[in-house]
């Protein structure tokens, strides 16, 4: 998707009221957006490309309200990196800032809807390199998806068998204050899930 046709092809992703807004951000000859297929492991992704380019990544999966969030993430990104290069790190203070001030005017209720709102002001006062981390904020944007069969850890029951995108298995075991134990079936060793993380039951 090129920078000629990005805004109007982005509008079906995106809630009506941040059209204006989103299409002032992304004027930049150099900018080239593209929407994706799902991908397990990101929702988005920026980087520069060889040809001087710069690439944002999106995926096309995601509820208009996360798409934003998203796509406002990886412009951060793009923004910071024009300002300071290589020099600062990723999700550093640095793009923290630059994504409060592009998010701060989408936070209002012609934009998010009003039982989302609270958390997200609650998360931007230190945003994180994945709002999946936010448990609360997470779950409240999953209810604007589209439904779908997927499956949470903290929907698995204590004891029951699933699988990660790759292949592992696990079985689920006790809660702690904000993650879960599992043990890995093949070598026995423990890890700890985020709650949101996506599973597949195998029992």
């Amino acid at each position: 998707m090129t920078n000629q046709n990005i805004v109007s092809e982005l509008y079906q992703y995106i809630p009506e009221n941040s059209h204006a807004y989103i299409s002032q951000l992304i004027k930049n000859d150099n900018l080239v957006i593209t929407v994706k297929n799902e991908r397990k492991t990101r929702h988005g992704d920026y980087k520069e490309l060889p040809s001087k380019e710069h690439q944002i990544t999106v995926n096309n999966n995601l509820n208009q309200y996360r798409f934003l969030i998203t796509l406002v993430h990886e412009i951060a990104h793009f923004e910071t990196y024009q300002r300071y290069n290589r020099f600062i790190k990723p999700h550093g203070k640095e793009w923290k800032h630059t994504f409060q001030r592009l998010m701060l005017p989408l936070l209002n209720p012609e934009v998010f809807p009003i039982d989302v709102l609270p958390l997200l002001a609650k998360h931007f006062r230190n945003p994180k390199a994945s709002s999946d981390t936010d448990v609360q904020l997470s779950q409240a944007l999953r209810r604007y998806d589209v439904e779908n069969d997927k499956t949470y850890i903290h929907e698995v029951k204590v004891g029951m068998r699933f699988k990660i995108y790759n292949g592992r298995e696990f079985k689920r075991g006790s809660k702690r204050t904000k993650r879960y134990e599992c043990v890995e079936i093949s070598s026995g060793k423990l890890y700890l899930f985020n709650a949101n993380a996506e599973v597949e039951i195998i029992d």
